[in-house]
């Protein structure tokens, strides 16, 4: 299989970082070459917002890629960097596929792969994984800014069995939080969630109110225990998993170990 670099700050961890690596997965085996705190701030004169060690844990957490390598303090973007392996290719946004990464990537025998943008158009179903044949356990939410709490939480559930995670449809949204919400469409949204390698299969829900996942849990999934956090634990929710036989889990919303705690409404302020 084609080993594949992509070096990057990857400094927002957003949707559009994710289509990025998806469309470079088809091409073959990704590996990331992640610019250190040091490397960014000595390049753009600002610490990132999200240090190293978040941002590797969100790439490493995602489908897409294969492996991580720490760059030094000192990255040159047009440079191939030096790794303990060969890849065969090099990819890069088209934009960013400037002559001098076109003469370093011939002069070390390496193929340049440039994105181009209408690649990145649209957000694809991401494919369900197979079943481990544990028991079936379903969350639901929003998932409107995607945060590593939030993959810490599914990193969490995926260890009680296979995890379902059904995002709110958009309609739904916007009856429970109100106009300009969400931020960012179901299908966006969906393909986020679906990313995380923890997550067997995500899925848009197609009821409404509290428990707008119902036709979902019920019919397709079949959940056998249905998990929140302390923030989505509802009257609600509760009452339908006692109806239909399914185990409440409530857990507690704990950060990864050494990540900061993360909300939606924290990154509002970025």
């Amino acid at each position: 299989m084609n080993r594949i670099l992509v070096s990057s700050p990857f400094l927002n961890l957003s949707s559009a970082d994710l289509r990025f690596l998806y469309e470079v997965a088809q091409h073959g085996e990704v590996h990331v070459h992640l610019w250190s705190d040091e490397a960014i701030l000595a390049k753009t004169g600002s610490a990132p917002k999200f240090p190293y060690a978040e941002r590797l844990y969100f790439l490493e957490s995602t489908r897409y890629v294969a492996r991580v390598h720490a760059s030094g303090p000192t990255v040159n973007p047009d440079v191939l960097p030096v790794l303990d392996f060969q890849p065969r290719l090099w990819a890069m946004p088209e934009s960013e596929a400037t002559p001098a990464k076109k003469a370093s990537a011939a002069q070390s025998g390496i193929t340049l792969l440039p994105i181009p943008a209408s690649d990145l158009l649209g957000w694809p179903t991401p494919e369900a994984q197979p079943s481990t044949g544990r028991r079936r356990v379903v969350v639901t939410g929003c998932y409107d800014l995607f945060h590593t709490g939030h993959i810490a939480f599914f990193e969490e559930v995926s260890g009680l069995g296979d995890l379902y995670v059904v995002v709110g449809h958009d309609d739904n949204i916007r009856l429970l939080k109100g106009e300009g919400r969400p931020l960012f469409k179901q299908d966006e949204r969906r393909f986020i969630v679906g990313s995380i390698r923890f997550v067997t299969e995500s899925l848009i829900s197609s009821g409404n109110g509290w428990m707008d996942a119902e036709p979902e849990i019920v019919n397709h999934i079949k959940a056998q225990a249905y998990a929140v956090n302390e923030d989505g634990d509802k009257p609600e929710k509760s009452a339908f998993c006692t109806q239909h036989g399914i185990e409440y889990l409530v857990l507690k919303r704990t950060p990864k170990a050494g990540l900061a705690r993360r909300s939606s409404t924290d990154l509002r302020g970025f």
